[in-house]
C-alpha cells in the first residue's frame, strides 16, 4: 500500500474541488458525510465515469474493496483498494442541486425527505459544486456524469424498486476510502450539503505517490 502523501486537502461542507491523477497513484478520503465523486481520462475528458457500466459490468449495485469505476466506454478507470465504510456506497442517486431540492418542495415531499424544515434548504448543492470546478476544465455543468455517492447508504426496497434516504454515517472521526488511478485522470469531489444528516462536518483529501 502505498503511503507518501503528495498533499493533503480540508474540504468544507457544500463544496468542491478538481485535481490531476496519475495512474498508480491514489485518493484517500475520508468523511463523516457524503461524497459525490467523478473522473474524467485525463487524455481525452468526453470519456467518463458511468454509473450504469459500472453496475452492469460488475452485476452489482453496491461496490466496495476489489471494485472498480467504469467509464461509458466500458474502461476501468479506478479500483477500491480500500474502504472501512461500514454501510453502502450509492451508484443510483445521482446528484443534488437547488433546482432538485426546488422540485422536491414543490411536491410537498422535502421536509419529509430530509427532515428538515424548508428555512434550512441549501443554496447550492453537488450539482453546482462539480459544475464549478470543472468549468475551467471545458467541461459543461451538463457534462458532468452521475457521481459514484461516497458514504452515502441509501435504502432499496426489493418489491418496488423504491429509493429511501438512510441516516447511516460514518461514526466519528470518520471512514476513508482509497481509490487508485488505473489512467491518468481529472477527479472531482463535492461535499455533499448532506440535509438527512444535518451536513455539520467536511472531508479530507489525500493524493498519495504511486507505489
Amino acid at each position: 500500500m502505498p503511503d507518501k502523501t503528495l498533499w493533503e486537502r480540508h474540504m468544507e461542507r457544500n463544496t468542491g474541488y478538481a485535481f490531476d491523477m496519475e495512474a498508480g497513484q491514489c485518493v484517500r478520503i475520508t468523511s463523516q458525510t457524503i461524497i459525490d465523486f467523478v473522473c474524467f481520462n485525463r487524455d481525452n475528458l468526453r470519456e467518463r465515469f458511468d454509473q450504469a457500466r459500472t453496475k452492469a459490468n460488475q452485476r452489482k449495485v453496491f461496490i466496495s474493496t476489489g471494485d472498480q469505476l467504469i467509464s461509458k466506454l466500458n474502461n476501468p478507470m479506478m479500483t477500491i483498494i480500500e474502504d472501512t465504510f461500514e454501510g453502502h456506497h450509492d451508484l443510483q442517486e445521482g446528484m443534488c442541486s437547488r433546482k432538485r431540492h426546488e422540485l422536491a418542495a414543490a411536491k410537498g415531499i422535502w421536509e419529509k425527505t430530509y427532515g428538515r424544515p424548508l428555512s434550512e434548504m441549501p443554496p447550492r448543492g453537488c450539482t453546482e459544486n462539480l459544475g464549478g470546478v470543472l468549468a475551467p476544465y471545458g467541461i459543461a455543468v451538463e457534462d458532468v456524469p452521475s457521481p459514484f455517492n461516497i458514504f452515502q447508504h441509501m435504502i432499496i426496497h426489493a418489491d418496488t424498486g423504491e429509493l429511501e434516504h438512510s441516516h447511516i454515517r460514518p461514526k466519528p472521526p470518520g471512514a476513508y476510502v482509497t481509490l487508485r488511478a488505473e489512467m491518468r485522470l481529472l477527479a472531482a469531489i463535492s461535499t455533499c450539503p448532506d440535509m438527512a444528516a444535518g451536513g455539520t462536518t467536511g472531508a479530507t483529501v489525500a493524493l498519495i505517490a504511486a507505489a
